[in-house]
């Protein structure tokens, strides 16, 4: 899962950094824009579901993913409760959540979600909030608590440690830096993909029923 960044995009064409990022072998991507206006957040979703080949989720914003089209959204621990939204938008919808703690799995697991978004796996400085890395054993302890939900890893996230986290029990990686900030994102985005399939390999990842489309 590619991760939309503005600040990293520094004035690059976001359609075209997502583009190659796919083409580089990213499955899904999420628009993330937390100071952007709802105007341009519907604006870029609309304009990547139409322009990309796989599903485009909403971070935070279940409205503007609804309003542009897009596959899904991803909601966080304060955003508006999970399963209040869930008899709100069509069937096939996905709905993912962020987990960073025993008690928010707790939650998590009551909200029903598609998927889980697992982390800070490493430091990042993309979420200051985010809290303390868990790494890939505070990883696969939160990711035993979910209820056959598929999960993901996210924060700090390279083709360095992707592996790491895919034998820990994730079907796959969210990215932000490693693909939105590199120079070259479509080779960025094969690298962390090598890392994940390298990962399987190992006797990592998730079940083939995913709703995170598996490369």
């Amino acid at each position: 899962m590619v991760i939309t960044d503005p600040e990293l995009l520094a004035g690059r064409n976001p359609v075209a950094v997502c583009r190659a990022a796919v083409l580089g072998g990213a499955t899904i991507v999420q628009v993330r824009g937390k100071d952007a206006s709802v105007r341009d957040l519907v604006s870029l979703a609309r304009a990547l579901t139409a322009e990309l080949a796989v599903p485009v989720l909403v971070n935070d914003r279940v409205d503007v993913a609804l309003v542009a089209g897009a596959a899904g959204a991803h909601l966080g621990q304060d955003d508006v409760p999970l399963a209040a939204v869930r008899p709100h938008v069509p069937a096939g919808f996905i709905l993912g959540i962020s987990v960073g703690s025993p008690s928010e799995a707790e939650r998590a697991r009551a909200s029903h979600a598609d998927y889980w978004s697992i982390g800070p796996c490493y430091a990042t400085t993309n979420k200051p909030d985010a809290g303390q890395p868990l790494g890939a054993t505070g990883f696969a302890a939160l990711a035993r608590l979910a209820p056959e939900v598929p999960v993901i890893g996210i924060g700090g996230i390279t083709a360095a440690n992707a592996a790491a986290i895919v034998q820990a029990g994730a079907v796959g990686v969210a990215v932000i830096q490693a693909v939105v900030g590199a120079a070259d994102p479509r080779a960025a985005a094969a690298a962390v993909l090598g890392a994940v399939v390298t990962g399987r390999a190992g006797g990592g990842g998730g079940s083939s029923g995913s709703p995170i489309p598996a490369p």
